[in-house]
């Protein structure tokens, strides 16, 4: 019955664009009910999304544009009008054989103003390209899936909101010291929730939230069966939609 109901959720996740020339990866299923893993059933990943050739060369700007747009450099000089004094011309114009100043706020003194100096605060956001952006979760999903670090489980839901039994569940799994637990929205079980509240590297995710620079902090990712739907949903459509140019034509000015 169990690989019935996958049967029918594979029919329906992946029939609006089926694969032609990949096979689709097979992962199994399995429960958070119990510490033991039980397997329930096989089903089949799009090879479009799951199974594509890591680019490390996108990863890295997805990974490299997350670090900088939540950076802001506080760095900051004084320039000429800022700096204090200078409200007297420091010597006579003529007739003292030194140079001609006017200001001791001037550049060329010591103390005076900064010129081209860094200003606070100094915001170094920039939009990436969505294409970038769709083909860095791509490869990323494909990077964890070959390497053995994402798992697909039906639900999220634990019997206790004990946090010792999240750890012996992990721990019994294998799936490594940091996990990222993603779910199709954001109100999740209120076991997990109170469960992992007290592990900072036990972390729950939306699937809209997922980004690749979470992926890869966490070294396992954990699907739940929705969201895993839901995402081959939101990627195919990207992948295959007709009005991708003028869909992304207002975005062209703030892109890279």
């Amino acid at each position: 019955m169990i690989l019935s109901l996958y049967g029918a959720w594979q029919k329906n996740c992946g029939g609006a664009f089926p694969p032609k020339f990949k096979a689709p990866r097979q992962v199994w299923v399995s429960n958070m009910d119990t510490v033991e893993e039980e397997k329930l059933g096989l089903i089949d990943l799009h090879p479009e999304v799951f199974a594509e050739r890591p680019r490390v060369d996108i990863i890295h700007e997805n990974v490299r544009w997350q670090q900088l747009y939540r950076h802001v450099s506080y760095a900051n000089t004084k320039m000429r009008y800022e700096v204090r004094g200078g409200g007297k011309k420091p010597r006579q114009q003529k007739g003292s054989g030194r140079s001609r100043h006017g200001s001791i706020r001037s550049p060329i003194w010591r103390g005076g103003g900064i010129v081209h100096g860094p200003r606070s605060p100094t915001p170094y956001f920039y939009m990436l390209g969505f294409n970038t952006r769709l083909n860095g979760l791509r490869s990323t999903l494909s990077a964890k899936l070959a390497q053995d670090d994402l798992h697909i489980v039906d639900s999220l839901d634990i019997p206790t909101d004990d946090p010792s039994y999240l750890e012996k569940l992990v721990e019994e799994r294998g799936w490594g010291p940091a996990v990222l637990f993603v779910d199709d929205n954001d109100i999740m079980p209120l076991n997990i929730t109170a469960a992992s509240d007290s592990h900072g590297h036990y972390n729950l995710m939306p699937v809209y939230g997922l980004n690749v620079y979470s992926m890869l902090k966490h070294h396992t990712l954990v699907l739940t069966l929705a969201a895993v739907e839901r995402l081959e949903e939101r990627l195919l459509f990207h992948l295959n939609r007709n009005d991708a140019a003028s869909a992304g034509q207002k975005y062209r000015l703030d892109s890279v």
